[in-house]
């Protein structure tokens, strides 16, 4: 089967940019504690590897997680 061009370069095609989501009051409320809760924990861990002036290891990691966990089951 052969396929023919009808158009004769008549109609110019493009792409429509789709609209961005419009976010919500709710969405982003969370997505602001979720990024200051993030930061939070990144301080935390800068400070307690600049304190001690440990490599990141292992066992460093583990208590970072210990440090960092909200849960008592440890």
């Amino acid at each position: 089967m052969a396929y023919a061009r009808t158009a004769d370069g008549q109609y110019e095609f493009f792409a429509i940019p789709k609209p961005k989501r419009w976010r919500g009051l709710f969405d982003r409320l969370f997505d602001s504690m979720a990024e200051g809760r993030r930061r939070a924990a990144e301080r935390e861990i800068a400070a307690y590897l600049e304190g001690g002036g440990k490599f990141l290891t292992d066992e460093t990691e583990r208590e970072i997680e210990r440090i960092l966990s909200p849960s008592s089951r440890i």
